[in-house]
């Protein structure tokens, strides 16, 4: 029996119909050509995370405390908004992975927001995918899109909490407008604006009296207004996520139980996220959340074969 719940998260989620249309007119995550330059199968046996002095938290206090932690294979890099998640460990692959993969990469993190300041509060620290620097930030007019096999850990190796624990999120940007008034006139002033879609794992914990049983429940971030739009219960083992960007703007997400490649039956939702139109994808990156008490560990995700691709 797990110990009693400490810490209940509110949010905001819109529960809407999952949508298993058709995918015409979108693109399935996983089409076209896969970007070599960036992505990562972790099998390279001197795989190592470096982490360069302790983490990141310009969220909460301005500071990023350079150099950041990245990978030695220039492939990965420490989040300089939030941090990098405390356990980023190259493991065996577990059972039912990709065929041929035998490593992957295990995200968990104790110490999230402010080092050595617990604040008790539901924080995260990211894992970010180095792509802009690699291959340059790809236009919306390629339909870029991006995929990742992720590994859920048995319930009962979750951190005992309502809420969410596990984010895989992608890097969009546009362009805003906003007039401003000067003393005489009025002004345009267009600015480039970015923003995250993407899921997140919500856990339901059986102590919470608000649940009989241990869940997991996909969301989807998010609808015009940026809230998470309740989607599938999600169960241990490996599943395939995926996001595209298509020309229009609008963000189409997809996944799947198992680590077969995507197809067009596995799409879930399609939006346009906080009313913005993306004309950039920029990356790829993972959230590992916890209540940061300074004792309790995140639940432990597994990713493999995180890639990126374009349709030209």
């Amino acid at each position: 029996m797990k110990s009693p719940q400490l810490l209940r998260v509110t949010c905001f989620v819109i529960a809407i119909p999952v949508f298993f249309a058709s995918a015409d007119g979108q693109v399935v995550p996983g089409t076209g050509i896969r970007q070599s330059n960036v992505g990562d199968d972790f099998e390279d046996p001197n795989w190592k995370w470096h982490p360069n002095g302790e983490k990141a938290s310009r969220e909460q206090d301005e500071l990023e405390r350079r150099p950041l932690g990245g990978s030695s294979n220039g492939r990965w890099f420490e989040s300089p908004k939030r941090g990098q998640p405390d356990v980023i460990e190259r493991v065996p692959a577990p059972a039912g992975g990709l065929p041929g993969s035998n490593f992957a990469l295990k995200l968990q993190t104790l110490n999230s927001g402010i080092p050595h300041r617990p604040s008790r509060q539901m924080e995260q620290d990211d894992f970010v995918m180095a792509c802009s620097s690699r291959i340059g930030q790809t236009s919306a007019a390629r339909s870029p899109s991006c995929t990742c096999r992720i590994w859920l850990p048995p319930f009962q190796n979750w951190e005992n909490r309502s809420g969410s624990h596990f984010g895989y999120r992608i890097d969009c940007k546009t362009t805003t407008s906003e007039k401003k008034k000067g003393f005489l006139f009025s002004r345009t002033v267009r600015e480039e604006e970015s923003y995250w879609p993407g899921f997140f794992f919500e856990f339901h914990s059986e102590t919470d009296p608000r649940y009989e049983e241990d869940e997991a429940v996909l969301l989807i971030r998010g609808n015009n207004t940026g809230h998470e739009v309740k989607s599938i219960k999600l169960t241990p083992g490996w599943w395939t996520f995926g996001m595209s960007v298509t020309p229009d703007g609008r963000v189409h997400y997809y996944a799947r139980q198992g680590v077969e490649d995507l197809r067009a039956s596995d799409h879930l939702y399609s939006s346009y996220p906080y009313s913005y139109s993306a004309e950039v994808f920029a990356t790829q990156f993972f959230n590992n959340v916890n209540q940061n008490d300074g004792q309790t560990w995140s639940t432990p995700f597994i990713i493999d074969d995180p890639a990126v691709f374009t349709l030209h």
